[in-house]
Formats: C-alpha cells, structure tokens, sequence
C-alpha cells in the first residue's frame, strides 16, 4: 500500500486522496503537521510542504500536481474512460487549467489563509506563527469566494463536468477546495445553484466519502457537511 503525508484540511492533499479513491486504490495516510519541521518529514522533502506520496520502494513524490501526474502514468492510462485526464492534447490542457486554478488560484486567494487562521494558528505555537487569527486576513480571503464561486457556477451551468463530459481531475481540484470551505462555512450554496448540484454529485461518488468522515479537533463542520443533499 502506498503512503501519503497529508493534512485533512489541506486542499491539495484531499485532492490527492480523491484521485486515488476514484481509481479504487486505496492509501495509507500519515497526518503531518509540516510547522514542526519533523527531520524525517524534511528528509522526504527538504521544502517540507504537503503533500508527499511514498511510491513503489518508497521513493518520495512530492506536491499534488506531479502525484497526479505519477498517478496517470502509472494507472490512468490503463482506466480507459475511467481516466482522470484526457487523449486530446487540448481537453488534457483545460483540466491542467482548471486544477491549476482551484489548487494554486484558489488556494493562494482563499483557501490557505482561511485555513491558516482558523485551522491551523489555534493549534501552532506561537514561535511557529501560532495565536490569534487575523480578522483583516480573513476578511480579504472571504471577499475572494464570490468571484470564484461565480466561475464554478458558470462552469458547472454550461458543462456535464467542469471541464467536459466526464469527471476529470478539474472536478477533484475543485471539490478539494470547495470541501474545505464548506467544512468551514464559508460558501453559501444558496446563490450558486449550478456549483451546487455539480457539488452534490462529487461528493456522492464513494472517493468522496473519507472526506466527509474527516473532523479536525476542536473545529467542527457545519451541520450539511457529510449531507450528501446538503
């Protein structure tokens, strides 16, 4: 069984772990908390950031983006219509588009300061970054959502999935962040019903039940998170 070195609240390592659950393999998951600096952690990846997939003979593959790309290489390809990617050169550069934009767009403008401030500071010591939130933090994450709500919306209103006709790793990217804010709050389904039927589907699919199985002490989720119907 292959191993990663995750955080649950991390969007790119729950990215990681619905690729793996929608080709049915399953993972042995090490929970890191890379503020501490761990010497075996930065011996796997000296940058020490999540996440880290522990390959055949243990060879560590580091970050979300190339793990997807081992994971296609090495079991995509043999899926057939069941393959996260695409065979045409310009449907694979759309879902390397859109899985750019919700795990590097999205995660620079919203999701990791939100995540920062009301996930991880509580629970950091101060002398790594720890203490109290930062409300001007958070408020300028929270002004971000509605423009990128209103994109998924536009995507999920004139698409099958996000990005074509078949669940891609657009759709993971996307669920990934999304999951993290809804855990949090912070979406407010009401206004994007497009995003939210497209929403409702993903996390219907058996790769998505872990997630919704996923609690982070002291920080509860709001009550339809594991709602499968909100």
């Amino acid at each position: 069984m292959l191993t990663l070195f995750h955080h649950p609240m991390f969007a790119s390592c729950r990215f990681v772990r619905l690729a793996f659950g929608e080709y049915g393999e399953e993972l042995a998951l090490i929970e890191e908390k890379p503020w501490t600096r761990r010497k075996e952690f930065l011996a796997l990846n000296p940058a020490g950031t999540l996440p880290i997939l522990l390959a055949e003979g243990d060879v560590p593959i580091v970050g979300a983006v190339v793990i997807a790309e081992y994971l296609d290489e090495t079991r995509g390809v043999l899926k057939r219509d069941k393959r996260l990617f695409a065979e045409d050169p310009m449907e694979r550069a759309e879902i390397r588009r859109l899985t750019d934009w919700y795990l590097n767009k999205a995660e620079s403008e919203i999701t990791r300061h939100l995540v920062r401030e009301r996930v991880l500071k509580p629970v950091m010591p101060e002398t790594a970054g720890g203490g109290s939130p930062d409300s001007a933090a958070i408020r300028a994450a929270r002004a971000n959502i509605r423009q990128h709500m209103k994109y998924t919306n536009w995507l999920a209103g004139t698409r099958h999935w996000l990005a074509g006709n078949k669940v891609t790793y657009a759709d993971l990217a996307a669920a990934a962040a999304l999951s993290v804010l809804d855990y949090l709050g912070e979406i407010d389904w009401r206004e994007h019903s497009a995003a939210r039927e497209w929403y409702t589907r993903v996390k219907s699919r058996p790769s998505f039940r872990p997630l919704l199985s996923d609690r982070v002490r002291g920080l509860s989720p709001v009550s339809h998170y594991a709602d499968l119907d909100f």
